[in-house]
């Protein structure tokens, strides 16, 4: 900041842009293992490898010249942390101020500081450690430390210098004075939390216990997306009662297509895979689906490097670009063929003998009636099973989309929620894994069938898998469950019809459709969908305590009944694990609106995929862009994502709710430090007392 009062590195451009710029190069190369022919040596460690990258010097104008850069590099230590150490010395720094300035060095490189800090999580998940932060970290200090070399024998440089040394000093000063300025924005923001949470506290007395038999039970992810088509789908049939339960179904797995190297975690980041899933196949060959498969990658492959080496890229142009003209036509002219995802293509009828399945079930169906047990206690299904037990995830359907995965399941990893829906199916289905459940407490009736279905949430449309495979009795009742599925999806999509600009089809349910498929096709189109644009609350209770109220797809819905949890082991795994992730997702939605520029990505149409995997840059370089762009809060006429800290309405005694709090340190932080609000409702009334510092307090729709 002090060289940019001094001129410029090269014409227009910053001294804070260009170090941003020149490490975000060296980052991306280094970092990419899918999208480049060609990277950089890795060996030696980002922090080494940058020593030794000529684009510092030469990239700028130094006032002593390149070869003064470059010998100060030479010099410096190779080991991160020992570099750290001497630049620090070097600056001035006092010891206690570096964890400040430190912290302010990382949040300059924010982007690239969030991917460091999410390799080192997963491997630490994984019961390693990484240190690329630490690399960053040092990186971006040398930057420091080499303007500041720069400019040290100018005659009142030494001055300016040792005071921004001891500028350090005033942080907490600083902040001091900046959360008393920003006082009243904060009574503002919680006053408008509190009018959003008026209406449900107003609401929630009002239920009725459901006292029905039903002919389906329909198992939703708790996403807010489901929210919509939940109530739909009771609108529509009141021989369906749906549940709310975290997407990826309590499985602990990780998935690798058969014949494909491809290895990705199937649930939240807060957990490491313990099981690895595949697929079998019925009456197919495994290894010929499995070498179908290889053969389509490998020859994808092939073409790619056609297509991307400096020897043959040009001649693939002159030679096959008229051809790849035609596919750009058709891709760009309205329709509703989705393209085939990889995991189906190349293998036609034969993907359909295909399905995901947990070895356990064959091997160990004890170990396997565990999990099952397990996993119907926390999702409160231990008995009154209906004939029909529909376990739904959800996925998303977009064109030329780099955020796609922002629009799946969040509890699957950014992946849809088939595979675990149908592994979980597939469980609890096997008559041996039912014999052990029976041992364990749960028995689950001959009469009833589980069926692994998948939400588009673009479409409003449900896909039910492995419906072959259920006995006869099963087929009319399956196929009653469609025709509901299909009327709860016009519901669904005349709801959001508005919000997608198509408000005016919705007397038409078919063309309607057929635009919304259109859209979600639509490769030019940066909203298929709003996804958990609005989401503001997460509800803990059974479902009949908001069955009656429209929630408007803002609220995260999870069905618990603490009568049926009495060491509140299943309400420890909520509050730790599902109110973790929703209360992310709310905070990458606030931060992303509130601040696009520090912790958004942007301008969509401007991005560029960096790394194949890794994130986007906007425009050809900088930071990594985070969170979410401006085309996923903002309409181009005013915000579809209101920023609003996550509310938590959990049914349960308040001796429940205390209990975890006080054992569990992630509880704590999010609810004493005021990232969400914690409001407990009584089971015997519905009546809702909210949280503080302070202790419990009644609040009612009239408290302000």
């Amino acid at each position: 900041d002090l060289r940019d009062l001094d001129g410029d590195p090269v014409p227009g451009r910053s001294w804070t842009d260009h170090v941003v710029h020149q490490i975000g190069q060296h980052a991306a190369a280094h970092f990419d293992g899918w999208q480049s022919n060609w990277t950089p040596e890795h060996s030696t460690g980002l922090f080494a490898a940058w020593l030794a990258d000529p684009s510092i010097a030469h990239g700028a104008e130094w006032r002593h010249g390149r070869r003064c850069v470059n010998e100060r590099l030479a010099a410096l230590p190779t080991d991160p942390l020992v570099a750290l150490a001497t630049m620090l010395d070097d600056l001035g720094i006092a010891p206690g101020h570096r964890q400040t300035y430190l912290t302010a060095l990382l949040t300059s490189v924010n982007g690239w500081a969030a991917w460091a800090a999410q390799l080192r999580w997963q491997a630490r998940l994984r019961g390693t450690d990484d240190d690329a932060i630490v690399e960053v970290l040092a990186i971006r200090l040398a930057w420091e430390w080499l303007l500041a070399a720069d400019v040290a024998d100018e005659p009142t440089a030494g001055d300016l210098l040792a005071e921004w040394a001891e500028s350090w000093e005033f942080v907490d000063e600083l902040v001091a004075k900046t959360a008393e300025d920003q006082r009243i924005d904060w009574v503002l923001q919680t006053a408008l939390e509190r009018t959003f949470q008026e209406p449900i506290i107003a609401g929630l007395p009002g239920a009725e216990p459901l006292a029905r038999e039903v002919d389906v039970q329909a198992v939703f992810c708790i996403d807010v997306r489901s929210e919509v088509f939940r109530r739909a789908i009771e609108a529509t049939s009141e021989r369906v009662a749906t549940r709310g339960f975290a997407g990826f179904f309590g499985l602990p797995i990780s998935y690798t297509p058969v014949g494909s190297a491809l290895n990705r975690p199937q649930l939240p980041g807060l957990l490491a895979p313990a099981m690895e899933v595949t697929d079998v196949a019925l009456g197919v060959d495994p290894a010929a689906v499995a070498t179908a498969r290889d053969g389509m990658l490998s020859e994808r492959h092939r073409w790619h490097a056609l297509r991307s080496e400096p020897s043959s890229m040009f001649s693939y142009i002159e030679s096959l670009g008229l051809l790849s003209a035609v596919k750009l036509v058709k891709e760009s002219l309205a329709h509703r063929d989705a393209p085939e995802p990889w995991e189906r293509e190349g293998l036609g009828a034969e993907h359909a003998a295909l399905r995901p399945r947990l070895p356990l079930v064959d091997d160990d169906p004890a170990a396997a009636a565990a999990i099952g047990h397990r996993v119907l206690t926390a999702m409160g299904v231990v008995d009154g099973f209906a004939p029909l037990v529909m376990l739904c995830g959800h996925g998303s359907h977009s064109a030329n989309n780099p955020h796609a995965a922002g629009l799946d399941c969040g509890a699957c990893g950014g992946q849809t929620g088939e595979v675990n829906a149908r592994v979980l199916a597939d469980l609890l289905n096997d008559p041996e894994v039912r014999r052990e459940m029976a041992q364990l407490g749960i028995t689950v009736p001959a009469t009833t069938w589980f069926v692994a279905a998948l939400h588009d949430t673009t479409t409003d449309t449900v896909e039910l898998f492995e419906t072959g495979l259920a006995p006869a009795s099963h087929r009319e009742p399956i196929r009653q469950l469609s025709t509901v599925l299909a009327q709860a999806g016009e519901v669904a999509r005349a709801e959001r019809a508005d919000s997608l600009g198509l408000g005016g089809l919705v007397h038409d349910p078919h063309l309607l459709a057929r635009r919304i498929e259109e859209r979600a096709n639509d490769w030019s189109q940066v909203r298929p969908e709003w996804g958990l644009a609005g989401n503001a609350a997460f509800v803990v209770a059974p479902r009949h305590r908001t069955a009656h109220l429209d929630l408007g797809g803002r609220c995260f819905l999870h069905d618990y009944d603490h009568r049926l949890d009495p060491d509140l082991s299943v309400l420890t795994l909520i509050m730790t694990a599902p109110m973790v992730v929703t209360n992310w997702i709310n905070l990458q939605y606030h931060a992303s609106t509130v601040d696009n520029r520090r912790y958004g990505s942007g301008d969509k149409v401007l991005h560029n995929v960096v790394g194949g995997r890794i994130g986007v840059f906007e425009g050809n370089g900088g930071d990594l862009r985070i969170g979410l762009s401006m085309q996923s809060l903002h309409d181009g006429h005013t915000l579809r994502h209101r920023p609003l800290r996550l509310s938590v309405f959990i049914e349960a005694p308040r001796s429940s709710i205390e209990a975890v709090h006080e054992a569990n340190v992630v509880v704590q932080q999010l609810v004493d430090g005021g990232w969400l609000h914690l409001l407990r409702i009584e089971p015997t009334d519905g009546s809702v007392e909210r949280w503080s510092l302070d202790g419990w307090s009644t609040c009612s729709p009239s408290t302000r």
